[in-house]
This record gives structure tokens, C-alpha cells and sequence, in this order.
């Protein structure tokens, strides 16, 4: 058997993200659309790669009807211009959909399978409101399988208020104000715009086009957030000011064995070095990212403390304080999100994976002192997924 390939990231880019539903400015945008926009763009930008060196596409949704149903792999390669003899197919994971995509992926040339493969994912939350349609087991609540909280990804932020007095509100309010500055300041220094795809947009105003996420509050204040509702419980600590906002949005990877991507001069990025996933109860899910990033990291034989830069997903403020926390972080460490992240961002479920993956290769460029990054975030139904990248650009010596 060939000994196992290194996996490399060649390039990823992505939608700029939407408010879900009637007022979002993808209301009247298909879901594949949204994809195939991305996977055009990621296209053009690699033209060094053949179309039909692509050995297989994977695009994940949470929710997989309609505009995101029907083999979304297989439909969006085809409807982006892919040779009919690429391959493809769709994942769930809930919120990993995207990351699972590109690990799944990832094993697959790591294997000898594949030379060079697609990842990505796409979520319309305003078409496809999470778990709409679904049909959960009546066993999973009258067997006590799982708490009636574990269906409200809200209550199981909550309970982890809860399970942890010393995550305040006060401290999930200021990650997430810090989280809008962070990302307005990165969008003023240019960090987020050369890897978003501009999406054409048509309204009953007219054409438009989205270059910029919609759901910014840079304006956001410790005062305005105390005073917003707790819609999940009475006097709760979990709002809109330090969760994610419902979101619609693509992502997509370009990955490849290192042996392919210098025959065909594609770029690398980042290289794959381990990659996890791991189960805890479903009504207290956030602190998923835990175990996953704790198996990660003995699987590559490394400490936290070799972590030079960290993508978390902010699904909700408290669910990454659990995560710092638990490893000793600081709640301004500045190797944590040093952009922002879904509060600001927004979180189109399936599709956040790759984000976190297209900010991480993009710190790499710039921070040649760090050897190691960390993907990870919370998965629906108490799930975590961490994956480490090692950055190719590493010198050991600041920029």
C-alpha cells in the first residue's frame, strides 16, 4: 500500500453572508446558486488546475430539500461547469457539514484515492430554518435519550450559563461586542474581501450586488447589549448580541496531496496535520469543541500551547469561552479570532467550517512566527469538531 499523502489547502473563498429571510439580501437567491457562485469563483482563481483533475466534489446543508437537496455535490459541480466525469455528493453534520466535507475529503487523498478534491457547503436559513421538515425519533425524548433542550441550540447555550457560573452574561456580552470591532477592523484593513465572491442580487428594488456580509453591528456597545431580550429563558444571559444571527451563505475548498498541487502549481495554504471529532451530551453541545480538539492535538502529538492561532466558531459567545476556559485562554487572547467570527459574521451552519479555514490560511500568510493553527466549533446533537493546520510560510521568526 502507498504510503499515506500530506493533504494540503490550496485556496478556499466564500459568499459574503446574508440575514436569513424575507429582509436578507439572498430572499430571493437559490441555495445552489449560492454554491455554485462560490465553486465558479474558486475555479477562476486556481486556472492552473484542470477541470477534470477534480476527482470528486462535496458540499454539505443541514437541511437537504429543495434548492438544497437532490445530491448537492453532484448538481453543483455540474451546474458550475465541471466536466460530467467529476463526481460528487452531500454531507450533514449539522453545523461541521463544511468541515466534515473537506476531512472527508481529506482522508480520501491522504489515502491515495483521490489527487485533488472540492469541500465546501452552503446554508439558506431563511429557506430552509433549521430542523424544518424533520421528524426527531419520539424516543430520543420518552427514552430521556436526550433532553428536550438538546432540539433548542439556544437552551444548550443556556445550560451552559448554567453549568459554569463563572461564564457571566457580562462576559458573553463583551466577546461578542469585541467580536463586531474585530471584524469591522478587518474589513477596514482589507483582511476579509479578497476571498469573498461578489453574488448577484435582484430585489423587487432592482439588481444589486453582495460584496460585504449583511448582519455587521459595529456600533455594537456593552449598554445595548444588556438591554436586549433572552429569548430562549426569562432573565437568561443568552441574546442576540453574543450568539450568531440565523444566516444564508457558501462556502468551498480547493484541497489536494502536496505531490499534485506542485504538478498542476496550485498554491499551498495550509497543510492537513489532524483532525477530530467527538461526542457530549446533546443539551449542553457547546462544549463539543473540547474532547474534538483534545483528541486533535494527542493524535498530532502536540499541547495547546503549541496553537499559535485559533479559528472558533461563535456559534454562541459562551460555547467559545467554555473552550478558553477549559485550556486556560484568556478571553482576549489575541491569538483567538483575531478577525471576528459568526457573531458578526453570522453562521450559515453547513458552511462556517471552511470560513474559519479561509481566515486561518489567510493569518498564515501573514504571521510566519506561527507554526500551528486550530479549525473548531460545536456541532448540533452534542457534537465538537477540531481540525490543525500546519502553516507553510512557518519561519519561526516575526514578520
Amino acid at each position: 500500500m502507498a504510503a499515506r499523502a500530506d493533504v494540503v489547502f490550496v485556496d478556499g473563498v466564500r459568499t459574503p453572508f446574508g440575514r436569513a429571510g424575507e429582509k436578507g439580501m439572498y430572499w430571493n437567491t437559490r441555495a445552489d446558486d449560492l454554491i455554485v457562485k462560490a465553486m465558479i469563483g474558486l475555479l477562476e482563481r486556481n486556472p492552473s488546475l484542470p477541470k477534470d483533475r477534480v476527482d470528486d466534489v462535496a458540499i454539505a446543508a443541514t437541511t437537504q430539500q429543495g434548492d438544497q437537496g437532490l445530491t448537492l455535490g453532484r448538481t453543483a459541480a455540474i451546474l458550475a461547469g465541471l466536466p460530467l466525469s467529476v463526481p460528487g455528493y452531500a454531507i450533514d453534520r449539522m453545523c461541521a457539514g463544511a468541515m466534515t466535507s473537506v476531512t472527508t475529503t481529506a482522508g480520501g487523498i491522504a489515502f491515495g484515492a483521490y489527487d485533488v478534491a472540492i469541500a465546501g457547503g452552503v446554508e439558506h436559513m431563511g429557506r430552509h430554518p433549521m430542523g424544518f421538515g424533520a421528524d426527531p425519533n419520539p424516543r430520543f425524548l420518552a427514552e430521556k435519550l436526550v433532553s428536550g433542550d438538546a432540539l433548542n441550540m439556544g437552551l444548550t447555550a443556556e445550560r451552559l450559563h448554567d453549568r459554569f457560573p463563572a461564564l457571566t452574561k457580562e462576559r458573553a456580552d463583551r466577546f461578542g461586542m469585541r467580536s463586531q470591532q474585530k471584524v469591522a477592523a478587518a474589513y477596514a484593513a482589507g483582511k476579509i474581501q479578497p476571498d469573498l465572491v461578489p453574488v448577484a442580487l435582484r430585489s423587487e428594488a432592482g439588481f444589486g450586488l453582495a460584496t460585504v456580509d449583511e448582519g455587521l453591528r459595529p456600533d455594537t456597545t456593552m449598554e445595548g447589549l444588556a438591554g436586549l431580550k433572552t429569548p430562549f429563558r426569562p432573565h437568561g444571559r443568552v441574546s442576540a448580541g453574543n450568539a450568531s444571527p440565523l444566516t444564508d451563505g457558501a462556502t468551498v475548498s480547493l484541497l489536494a496531496s502536496a505531490d499534485a498541487a506542485k504538478e498542476l502549481g496550485l498554491t499551498t495554504k495550509m497543510r492537513l496535520v489532524s483532525f477530530a471529532y467527538a461526542g457530549v451530551a446533546p443539551e449542553v453541545m457547546g462544549i463539543g469543541p473540547i474532547p474534538s480538539t483534545e483528541k486533535a492535538l494527542k493524535k498530532a502529538g502536540l499541547t495547546i500551547d503549541d496553537i499559535g492561532a485559533f479559528e472558533l466558531n461563535e456559534a454562541f459567545a459562551v460555547q467559545v469561552l467554555s473552550l478558553l476556559d477549559h485550556f486556560g485562554i484568556d478571553d482576549d487572547d489575541p491569538r483567538v479570532n483575531p478577525w471576528g467570527g459568526a457573531i458578526a459574521m453570522g453562521h450559515p451552519l453547513a458552511s462556517s467550517g471552511v470560513r474559519l479555514m479561509i481566515q486561518l490560511a489567510r493569518q498564515f500568510e501573514e504571521r510566519p512566527d506561527v507554526r500551528y493553527g486550530l479549525t473548531a466549533m460545536c456541532v448540533g446533537l452534542g457534537q465538537g469538531g477540531s481540525v490543525i493546520w500546519e502553516n507553510p510560510h512557518y519561519t519561526g521568526k516575526k514578520a
